[in-house]
């Protein structure tokens, strides 16, 4: 597939390094020029060019010369015949400039058409398997906002991999073991026996879920078996009452995040990890490899250690690592139940090692940050290259906007705004591309933004770009006008400042695309393609397209229809709808 951005740069190396040679052997530049440091890059400000090439700087040191002269010589010595570049000049103190021909305009049209739905598609990842796993929210309770932004993240970035060359599988990780079910269920007991015996009758545990969604499974739980487990043993209660719970809780999450656009490859339970006996076995593994002691009657990682020999192979000082008082980690507590740290480890072992993933990403919260230095560490002992092949993603909290007052949330209370509440009140188009920003960011969720049709709400200016072609291409169809084939049409014409602002946009998407891969940020796909609607807004107002010269009309309307193509693609990596009407 593919990258007229990064082809262009090729390009422009392969004529300096030509035009070095050329150089060299007119004793014009020493046999010691070297330009291999030197990188091409699109500058903000394209008045002198449409690329700026720094070899020249980067190169003066070893062949001892002026930068501006060494940039002279190459530009002199430079051949641009044949090449998508129609000017080269110097400008600065070295820097050379590349004018881009219009034949490069035309090849990134022809692409767009051949490409269709693949255009954009690039190929880092060479066919690597690629596991994301995203919202993994605990099955005790509704989904939240966070887990709303988590499942865009994640299920767009998954579309980024994919895009990237990835083979791509997606996961939800069931946490149905430990703790906080025993928390869940003891929750529902709770309201169980307060339902049956009066609520002054039976203490509500203070670190218990105190919303409305456990009182509703005691009264179904009630429904169904009445007083039947009122004199049964807790252990016995506990265990009928977190089954219960979890054969309604997670049915529930699955249609909602699949009402939300989302769909899994696998859920992957916890509980499987335990039975299995892989946890057992992940721990069993540490210690043979002396990364495990005993203390207590417990048995402990030695999470400090791992930690402080990595960060001294990265070249992090000894007394550095002193003042950050690292600390061992709990893997199998003196009663004999591993912890969710071990799970954990075995997870991520099964990932990698069993299963056989080149590259693991999960999209956590930020409060997560402490764990994933101790994570990849443990993978690390177990020889798995945590560093390298585990990536997370850290999100920022939501924040929820109403008439300009932050709407306060809390889970454990209860008084938290559902997934279900949301796709109630704001359409899925909208919620997804306001959801899928900069991770590291916040995110001020505007209900009334997010609500309104019109240009104020970006998804809307979009989306709108996209039906207005549309319009165009049907009404001109209805006065017999088509969509000619790339080869067929003069886009030399298409040579305003307007129309090549427009396909150098167009030409963008598969570099976007590169780098989203490689900085896991799925959000850049959204600023390109609002880019892209704005580009096109401009060109729809200052470039007629009906009413012109027949061969004109015919170029616009094929740089038209190349836009329609390129925003459905985009908004499809995120998971929105491109409507041909609004």
């Amino acid at each position: 597939m593919a990258n007229m951005i990064q082809n262009a740069k090729d390009s422009i190396n392969e004529i300096l390094n030509a035009a070095c040679l050329k150089a060299v052997e007119k004793g014009l530049l020493p046999e010691s020029a070297d330009l291999s440091r030197g990188s091409v890059e699109i500058p903000k400000d394209t008045t002198n060019g449409d690329y700026a090439a720094n070899h020249a700087m980067t190169g003066a040191k070893a062949m001892r010369m002026p930068p501006r002269k060494i940039a002279e010589i190459l530009a002199e010595n430079a051949e641009l015949e044949g090449t998508w570049f129609a000017s080269i000049e110097v400008a600065g103190p070295g820097f050379i400039n590349f004018r881009l021909d219009q034949k490069w305009y035309s090849d990134v049209l022809a692409c767009v058409r051949e490409e269709g739905e693949d255009y954009g598609r690039v190929n880092v990842g060479e066919g690597k398997k690629c596991m994301v796993e995203f919202v993994s929210a605990n099955p005790t309770g509704p989904m939240h906002m966070g887990n709303a932004r988590g499942g865009v993240l994640g299920d767009a970035l998954a579309n980024v991999m994919d895009r990237a060359g990835y083979d791509v599988w997606r996961e939800f990780y069931v946490n149905d073991a430990g703790n906080q079910i025993e928390k869940f269920a003891t929750s529902i007991d709770a309201r169980y026996r307060q339902a049956l015996l009066g609520e002054d009758a039976v203490e509500f545990p203070e670190d218990g879920y105190h919303g409305d969604d456990i009182k509703e499974l005691a009264k179904l739980f009630i429904d169904k078996n009445g007083d039947e487990y009122l004199n049964v043993s807790v252990e016995k209660r506990h265990e009928a009452m977190a089954k219960f719970g979890l054969d309604r809780n997670i049915p529930k999450m699955q249609s909602d995040l699949r009402r939300y656009g989302v769909e899994y490859d696998q859920w992957f339970f916890e509980s499987e990890l335990h039975s299995s006996g892989s946890v057992e076995a992940a721990v069993q593994a540490l210690t043979e490899r002396g990364y495990t002691y005993e203390k207590d009657g417990a048995v402990w990682l030695k999470t400090a250690q791992i930690l402080s020999e990595n960060m001294l192979k990265a070249g992090k000082k000894q007394a550095d690592i002193d003042k950050l008082e690292l600390k061992d980690d709990v893997l199998r507590r003196a009663n004999g139940f591993y912890t969710y740290f071990a799970a954990d480890i075995a997870y991520h072992s099964n990932k990698l090692k069993d299963r056989g993933f080149d590259l693991a990403i999960n999209i956590w919260g930020a409060d997560h940050h402490g764990h994933v230095a101790r994570l990849k560490g443990a993978l690390d002992a177990l020889g798995l290259n945590g560093e390298e092949r585990l990536q997370v993603v850290l999100m920022q909290l939501v924040k929820l906007m109403s008439n300009g007052q932050e709407v306060r949330m809390s889970k454990r209370t209860g008084k938290s705004i559902t997934l279900t509440n949301l796709l109630d009140d704001i359409p899925v188009d909208s919620a997804r591309y306001f959801f899928n920003s900069r991770p590291e960011s916040p995110v001020l969720f505007d209900l009334e933004l997010a609500q309104r049709q019109d240009n104020e709400n970006p998804v809307y200016y979009v989306q709108y770009a996209h039906a207005r072609i549309c319009t165009l291409i049907a009404a001109l169809a209805a006065e017999g006008h088509t969509i000619s084939d790339a080869a067929a049409v003069n886009t030399g014409l298409l040579n305003t400042e307007a129309e090549r602002e427009l396909i150098k946009q167009l030409a963008l998407l598969p570099e976007e695309i590169r780098l989203a891969a490689r900085d896991y940020d799925p959000s850049r796909v959204n600023k390109y393609v609002t880019e892209l609607a704005a580009r096109f807004h401009k060109f729809y107002t200052v470039c007629r397209i009906k009413d012109v010269e027949s061969e004109l009309m015919e170029a616009r309307l094929m740089l038209s229809d190349c836009v329609r193509r390129v925003i459905a693609v985009s908004l499809g990596i995120i998971g929105v709808s491109a409507p041909e009407k609004m």
